[in-house]
């Protein structure tokens, strides 16, 4: 877990494999990604319609703020209910390299969800040595399903 924040801020950090393997094993658990809708679009989702089910998405930040949407846990707590989620069901939050996705784990905790996680390199990872992102680390770069539209 970072440094930068306490056990009582959100669940942890969680690596890419881990949150798969906690997503395999528990079929309440859900994965939330917080990216945008252009990144949705134009770099990809992550799949795991293998496992009978599908990403929840919802952004974090709104535009053209950029700004954490304030209506985020409102939004996201009444879809949670609507599916039938409770305050212990495993969330995995997950964002292009895990920042935005830290936020939303801290927020959905202080929302009294016991179990937000953050999949700490997100869906693309780390920017490595030529700029890039999507081959150091995260969901595409450790192989895990994903799609492009």
């Amino acid at each position: 877990m970072s440094s930068t924040n306490s056990k009582a801020d959100y669940a942890g950090d969680i690596d890419v494999r881990e949150a798969w393997a906690m997503l395999e094993a528990d079929p309440k658990a859900e994965l939330i990604d917080v990216r945008t809708v252009a990144e949705w679009s134009f770099v990809g989702m992550p799949d795991v319609l293998s496992l009978g089910r599908d990403v929840r998405t919802i952004e974090w930040q709104t535009f053209p703020s950029n700004g954490p949407d304030p209506e985020f846990v409102a939004k996201l707590g009444a879809a949670l209910r609507q599916s039938g989620a409770t305050a212990d069901t495993p969330l995995l939050f997950l964002c292009r390299s895990g920042a935005r996705s830290r936020g939303a784990a801290i927020a959905m905790t202080r929302a009294g969800y016991t179990k937000a996680f953050n999949v700490a390199a997100g869906f693309e990872g780390d920017v490595d040595g030529e700029g890039h992102r999507g081959k150091l680390n995260g969901w595409k770069a450790a192989g895990l399903p994903w799609r492009q539209s």
